[in-house]
């Protein structure tokens, strides 16, 4: 049986409007873990991303 690796990445918003994406990829469980670091430090518009062996994210906004 084949096991599927899942890689994940975030984008959010600093407190101070700044727009940001992750440049490492995390599993499902440690990009939760992150989220919930970001939102706790004030970040806003906190999104887990699926993403692709090498992809790297773009800031929204």
């Amino acid at each position: 049986m084949a096991i599927t690796m899942q890689n994940f990445g975030l984008t959010w918003t600093d407190p101070d409007g700044t727009a940001r994406a992750s440049v490492v990829s995390y599993d499902r469980a440690s990009a939760d873990d992150r989220k919930r670091e970001l939102e706790e430090a004030g970040a806003s518009g906190v999104e887990v991303v699926a993403t692709r062996p090498g992809e790297r994210l773009v800031p929204k906004g």
